[in-house]
């Protein structure tokens, strides 16, 4: 051994004085083995403890052993919280749901239900109403083209030429009727003045109606008018509750038809009741209703009675009558709410579902005698 090199056991002796160590290799990590010769010689292995192992991998860390530091700060903050203990809390705010955990009263709940199921059944409102608008708009509505279809030359010559029409007692015959006729009848339809009528003269050179038959004839045409324009306004709103009910209420249209068609069919059969009990009775008060006294009656050779006799406006009445039933009598049996038209299944399939939930219900006997 010689001066430079160092003594090993000599604590005071420069290993970096020769040698082929480098000068920093004491910055180095030591190894395992090195750092566990370093502890100090009296340092004694702590006996191991089985129950108090370290846990497996997934279970929470294991607390540190009595007189033991915790190895590190967020160990030693855990140790602290666990020694002190939670906090009291100084105020205690309820959770956003703790009200749903308090069940109503049980007369609220039906309350409740009872409205849920009233809202999820209620209809709305406007189809209702269009379907309600329907039925009362179609028995005028008929009656109004009833009347239009026996104001016309075509039912004048179906009269005047029929067997049986009583003719004219002062020299009109079946042409002059139908000549001077059409004239009247065209004048109700047109938007001709009273002239239309007033300056009509016969074959001798006389006005044909005096000024009392044109003033009725007049009057007529204004109710006539007015009775038209309002069977127009009726039929553009039908027409557009058909079409809102087609889109938004199944069958709907179905339904208020065939309220319509039955409201027709008791307001005509009972006004052919009242006709047929006394005619003359009920075409007096027909009269009353829309024209004043004095203004629609004339003597028996005045133009209007020798063209429309009285047997020419029961005909009438008995034409209007038969159209408006047999139209009415029609959409009854086209609406009729058949099980197919409700969307029902047929009843044969009904009886048998029925019949089959019956047995399903039915208590099943198992021949064990009862106590």
């Amino acid at each position: 051994m010689t001066e430079k090199s160092p003594i090993p056991n000599d604590p005071d002796a420069d290993i970096h004085d020769g040698g082929d160590e480098p000068a920093f290799e004491w910055m180095k990590p030591a190894p395992k083995s090195t750092a566990a010769d370093a502890r100090p010689a009296g340092a004694v292995d702590a006996p191991r403890d089985s129950s108090k192992r370290a846990p497996k991998e997934g279970n929470a860390p294991a607390e540190p052993l009595a007189g033991q530091q915790p190895e590190s700060r967020a160990d030693r903050k855990a140790a602290e919280a666990a020694e002190t203990g939670p906090e009291p809390a100084l105020f205690a705010e309820p959770l956003p749901t703790s009200a749903l955990q308090v069940r109503p009263p049980e007369a609220e709940v039906e309350r409740r239900n009872h409205e849920r199921e009233q809202a999820a059944n209620a209809k709305p409102l406007a189809p209702r109403i269009f379907q309600v608008l329907l039925a009362v708009f179609y028995p005028v509505v008929l009656l109004i083209l009833a009347i239009r279809a026996v104001a016309s030359p075509l039912f004048l010559w179906v009269e005047y030429y029929r067997p049986g029409f009583p003719g004219d007692g002062y020299g009109f015959n079946a042409d002059d009727r139908m000549t001077y006729g059409s004239y009247a009848v065209d004048y109700l339809t047109n938007w001709s003045g009273p002239r239309y009528l007033g300056d009509l003269v016969n074959q001798n050179g006389e006005k044909l109606f005096k000024e009392g038959e044109v003033a009725h004839m007049a009057d007529v045409k204004t109710v006539i008018l007015s009775a038209f324009g309002a069977g127009a306004l009726m039929i553009i709103i039908g027409i557009i509750a058909m079409i809102y009910l087609r889109k938004r209420s199944t069958g709907g249209i179905r339904r208020g038809l065939f309220a319509g068609s039955i409201v027709t069919l008791v307001l005509i059969i009972g006004l052919g009741t009242l006709a047929a009990l006394g005619w003359q009775q009920f075409f007096t008060d027909f009269h009353h209703i829309f024209f004043a006294n004095g203004t629609w009656t004339f003597a028996l050779d005045d133009t209007l009675i020798r063209l429309f006799p009285g047997q020419y406006w029961m005909d009438s009445g008995i034409a209007i009558g038969a159209l408006v039933f047999l139209t009415a009598l029609l959409t009854l049996i086209f609406t009729w709410p058949t099980r197919r038209r409700r969307g029902l299944p047929p009843r044969n399939e009904a009886a048998a579902e029925d019949a089959a939930n019956t047995d399903a219900e039915a208590p099943v006997e198992t021949g064990v005698p009862e106590k």
